[in-house]
């Protein structure tokens, strides 16, 4: 058997008669006919399932239905486990191993004889990581995301993954809540295969993938068990063939209008703040030139039309009910840019005249929005001079202009300590501010931002209250939270240098957060020792490469090395 030379990245590991072309078809034959090897696409399944990664653990079963439609449509799938980080059990954070599945994902893309590629992720870091690897290499891409798990319920009552965690365990500190009661909700809560069923920053990024452009339209937010998912898993490994073929890669889909679609659908979904830090490191791998303002620019005036836990009501299937991600879209299409384009080759714009809302309670109208104005803001100021974000839309409105006393902690185990001394010196007007749990500092930047508020208070009746950090928080969290504040205090940060009692100005509509001290005192003060003493010091391994490369969270967080493409230009012969 003889195969093309050239051409095709697979048929430069397979055709020939020379002896590493022997070896390389003789040792993946194992049953595959000669015709395997005749040029046609070859294409790797990047496949993120584990059962230590709880949300993807079903992906096995959606990997198959993709190889039914690549061998429908004519090509060779392969199967090609990757990387997989299960956010809820994963430490330090699983941020801290985004970029290492990135680049994992990109050397084993690039190394292999694939043509194409279809990423299956569903957990918080694995569709973004994915895509990173994907914009990196350059081959055809197309996302397949694992989809959310069905509704929660107790006592009859909806049960958001995530949201009613962060509810219900403020309810049992604060003593409403029986500790019994609350372990009993877990069964309930988490009732099947999936992703996170509020819009979490799963949901959210397997919006921002088809926002994107990077899924067959119509496919982001179907639930996991829902036998469509498997229809169009399958209908992706038919276009993925044909991608091979066309040669239609992720840098032609993943242009500055695709950039501008995701935004404005981040503001009209009540999306993750999680999304910035991977949006960014998305464009910074495919050399588009998106900043942070970007966000607060693009995202300004659009309204928040889904009624969504956590900043609203329904779950994720109620969503998929109601018609689904581009029936939002269709709601807010005039802020949409035209000319980006989807895997499927056409307007992304193109794809929405025929999904409509059957349900306004779920999906808003742009005319009565759950919330006029939901972009992220970002703000600036001497306590964040590369910027910091907020998301008004899981804030409280009295709380976005605050000034308010510091409450300081120097780190997450500091403030585990003494959140919940009866002498701290706080009330409902401090602000908390905690520090040392950016990329560098803790490493990998955890989802600790939101903050639990002292049970003095709780007590009382408190139950938000201006919080500011380093770090990041989850997509299912909400409360009044500046986050991702940069450069971060283990990065020199003005973060470092508060202390008790200094004033903390907030005003989201100046997009401003100040710290009320001259600046001749500022640059008099050192960096407090109980927070450098507990900045990570790896000394061995992956942290400390990320701690030495990493960026900060107002360019995306990625290692400075691997920010831009390599390209899919085959490596030199192995043998």
């Amino acid at each position: 058997m003889t195969g093309p030379e050239g051409g095709a990245r697979s048929a430069q590991f397979y055709g020939g008669e020379d002896r590493n072309a022997y070896l390389h078809r003789a040792w993946m034959r194992r049953g595959m006919p000669d015709h395997a090897f005749d040029g046609r696409p070859h294409i790797a399944i990047a496949n993120t399932a584990s059962e230590l990664t709880p949300c993807n653990s079903h992906l096995d079963e959606v990997a198959q239905s993709v190889k039914n439609g690549v061998y429908e449509a004519g090509g060779i799938p392969h199967n090609l486990p990757m990387v997989s980080i299960g956010e809820t059990t994963v430490r330090t954070t699983a941020m801290l191993w985004r970029n290492m599945a990135a680049m994992a994902a990109e050397e084993l893309l690039r190394a292999n004889p694939v043509d194409a590629v279809v990423l299956l992720g569903g957990c918080d870091k694995t569709i973004p990581a994915l895509l990173m690897a994907a914009a990196s290499v350059g081959i055809p891409a197309i996302v397949v995301p694992g989809g959310p798990m069905l509704n929660g319920t107790f006592r009859g009552q909806p049960l958001g993954c995530g949201t009613d965690v962060w509810k219900l365990s403020e309810e049992v500190r604060a003593g409403g809540l029986a500790s019994d009661v609350f372990r009993s909700t877990e069964s309930s809560m988490i009732r099947s295969r999936g992703h996170c069923n509020t819009m979490g920053t799963a949901s959210t990024m397997a919006f921002m993938a088809e926002a994107l452009g990077m899924t067959l339209p119509g496919i982001a937010g179907i639930p996991a068990p829902d036998s469509r998912l498997l229809e169009y898993s399958h209908a992706t490994g038919r276009r993925i063939v044909e991608l091979a073929r066309e040669g239609l890669t992720p840098a032609d889909v993943l242009t500055k209008a695709s950039f501008h679609n995701a935004i404005v659908a981040l503001a009209a979904i009540g999306g993750s703040t999680n999304a910035v830090v991977h949006l960014l490191a998305i464009a910074g791998r495919v050399g588009v030139d998106l900043t942070l303002d970007d966000f607060d620019a693009i995202g300004d005036g659009v309204p928040l039309l889904v009624n969504l836990q956590p900043a609203g009501a329904f779950l994720m299937e109620d969503l998929f009910r109601a018609g689904g991600y581009l029936a939002v879209l269709r709601e807010v299409r005039e802020r949409l840019d035209p000319t980006a384009i989807t895997v499927a080759g056409r307007p992304l714009v193109d794809e929405l005249d025929a999904h409509e809302v059957w349900d306004r309670a779920v999906i808003r109208t742009a005319d009565e929005p759950l919330l006029p104005d939901a972009g992220i803001v970002v703000l600036r100021g001497n306590l964040a001079p590369s910027g910091a974000i907020i998301k008004p839309a899981a804030a409280t409105p009295a709380l976005l202009r605050h000034r308010g006393p510091a409450v300081v902690f120097d780190s997450v185990e500091d403030l585990r300590a003494r959140i919940d001394d009866p002498d701290l010196d706080v009330d409902e007007n401090s602000v908390l501010v905690l520090r040392g749990c950016g990329p560098r500092g803790y490493p990998g930047m955890p989802e600790v931002a939101n903050m639990p508020l002292p049970r003095k208070l709780l007590e009382r009746g408190v139950r938000d209250m201006v919080r500011i950090c380093d770090g990041r928080m989850s997509g299912t969290a909400y409360g009044t939270v500046v986050l991702h504040v940069a450069p971060e205090a283990a990065a020199g940060g003005p973060l470092a240098l508060v202390r008790d009692g200094d004033l903390i100005e907030l005003d989201v509509a100046s997009r401003s957060l100040t710290m009320l001290v001259p600046d001749e005192e500022l640059r008099a003060r050192k960096p407090a020792p109980a927070a450098t003493a507990a900045y990570a010091s790896p000394r061995r391994g992956w942290e400390q490469l990320y701690v030495q490369h990493v960026q900060q969270a107002d360019t995306g967080a990625d290692l400075d090395f691997l920010v831009g493409a390599t390209g899919p230009a085959v490596m030199r012969e192995s043998h």
